[in-house]
């Protein structure tokens, strides 16, 4: 059962107690202050009125079927009581009495019997029951008692039908809602990244590349090669996911560390491919230390492999476990898409075998590649520590 079907029945549970205990206590109120019953047959009665309520509160949060028995025993039981028990002449002032018990005590179980045929017949029975008994406690089918009985009976039907039908309409309005907020905001986000992107090739690429447009004059070629260096590294990172703050116009901060921490790095790389819609979860190692060029080739193999989810599985989720021993680093990368034949991959296309698998060779890693149409495909990752 889904969150909104949990979310109706429990409301309907919980409007059935406080209905039900409301209309009860009404009822008792009404019974005591006309001073027309018994001691002996009071005591009774609110014996089974007590056990009625309890079978409420109980209801209120299990649903069973067997309390739904309860409240409806107990409150026919109060009714035969209080009805049989008195004379002819105070009947139809007990059946007045007990009009709220009679139409809203016994009729409320039946606004939460959505999917219990036992609990549903239950409660159809004894509402033929009250009626039958308001009829012959004033001697007219067409009497008040009858009357309110017949409307508290019709009321809780069509109020547990309203409930029923707006719940899950109000849920999918919210959803809609929810889903174009997103929509919003991704695209607010969007536009913003696309502003820093923006910014940052400005300072950077579109800078150098304008100098050496106008052949480097009045800067040194020194200079120009430390630029251009600089330029290539920050793109570098870039790509690994990194979101370099700029300091001043040209010049963003980006440290030098011989080695680099792959948990926060892989936390980048999560990102990055987050906002292009594409969910990775990660399992396994968190924290590794890499050597920065076996970090920079370990994170491009495995970008490129996130980007070849995204691109052709046909799935919006990708799994990522990382292993490690003294010796290497292990990404396992898998997805449950549309898959391919490797036998029918051609020779000549070159992405995978130089983005992944050379790249890591080349700092003494290795990559291999497992899919079947229909199955998937799962890429494993080396890269040495």
């Amino acid at each position: 059962m889904d969150l909104i079907a949990q979310e109706r029945d429990r409301l309907l549970r919980s409007t059935t107690r406080v209905v039900g205990i409301v209309c009860v206590v009404i009822s008792v109120v009404a019974v005591l202050s006309s001073l027309a019953v018994p001691l002996g047959l009071l005591v009774g009665a609110l014996a089974c009125i007590a056990a009625m309520i309890v079978g409420f509160v109980v209801f209120g949060s299990t649903g069973s079927v067997w309390w739904t028995a309860v409240v409806l025993a107990g409150g026919l039981g109060a009714l035969a009581i209080l009805l049989l028990g008195v004379d002819d002449t105070v009947r139809p002032v007990i059946a007045s009495a007990v009009l709220p018990l009679a139409a809203g005590g016994i009729s409320a179980p039946l606004m939460a019997q959505r999917g219990h045929p036992v609990g549903l017949g239950l409660t159809i029975v004894a509402g033929a029951a009250v009626v039958v008994a308001m009829i012959w406690a004033t001697g007219s089918f067409f009497s008040a008692p009858v009357g309110g009985a017949l409307l508290g009976w019709v009321l809780i039907a069509v109020v547990t039908v309203w409930i029923s039908r707006s719940i899950p309409r109000v849920a999918r309005r919210i959803y809609s809602i929810g889903t174009a907020h997103r929509a919003e905001r991704q695209a607010s986000e969007t536009e913003a990244q696309r502003r820093q992107g923006a910014r940052l090739l400005h300072d950077t690429v579109l800078a150098t590349l304008t100098l050496l447009a106008h052949s480097g004059v009045g800067v040194s070629e020194q200079a120009m090669r430390e630029q251009a260096a600089e330029d290539a590294r920050l793109l570098r990172h870039l790509r690994l996911g990194a979101t370099p703050q700029p300091q001043q116009s040209g010049d963003y901060s980006l440290t030098s560390e011989e080695e680099s921490p792959l948990g926060q790095t892989l936390e980048s790389v999560k990102q990055r491919f987050g906002r292009m819609g594409l969910e990775v979860s990660w399992h396994g190692t968190g924290q590794v230390l890499l050597p920065s060029n076996v970090l920079d080739a370990f994170l491009l193999a495995l970008g490129e492999c996130l980007e070849n989810v995204r691109r052709h599985a046909g799935v919006g989720e990708a799994h990522v476990t990382i292993v490690h021993d003294n010796e290497m680093v292990r990404a396992m990368v898998t997805d449950s898409g549309v898959g391919f034949d490797l036998t029918n991959v051609s020779a000549e296309r070159l992405g995978f075998k130089e983005s992944v698998v050379n790249r890591l060779r080349e700092v003494g890693g290795d990559a291999k590649l497992f899919s079947a149409p229909g199955s998937g495909t799962t890429v494993v990752l080396e890269a040495p520590r």
